[in-house]
């Protein structure tokens, strides 16, 4: 049951990547250069109180490095990018295991 949940997650998640994908295809398209929306400026957009707040989570309880060099990097990404990692982790954790065959 929670292989089959997080099947489900990640394709969800793999259809949000889509569409992040085609919102900047569309933003690229209608102004003439390359659009890309990078993962820190959608999370901004959508809840900037968690993000402050993964922020400091990070930093004072596993460790400041880890906020600078690893999740800027991640933030700097584009949001379809990660969400599409984070998707194909999750469908990969839910795949179904095909049973050994031992003779």
């Amino acid at each position: 049951m929670i292989r089959f949940i997080f099947r489900i997650l990640g394709f969800w998640l793999f259809a949000g990547a889509f569409v992040a994908l085609v919102l900047d295809g569309a933003r690229s398209i209608t102004s003439g250069d390359l659009i890309i929306t990078p993962m820190g400026s959608t999370w901004f957009a959508l809840h900037s109180d968690s993000l402050n707040l993964a922020q400091a989570v990070i930093q004072r309880n596993v460790h400041p490095y880890v906020w600078d060099p690893v999740m800027i990097s991640i933030l700097a990404a584009p949001t379809w990018l990660v969400i599409g990692v984070i998707s194909l982790l999750f469908i990969a954790i839910g795949k179904k295991r095909r049973g050994v065959v031992e003779g």
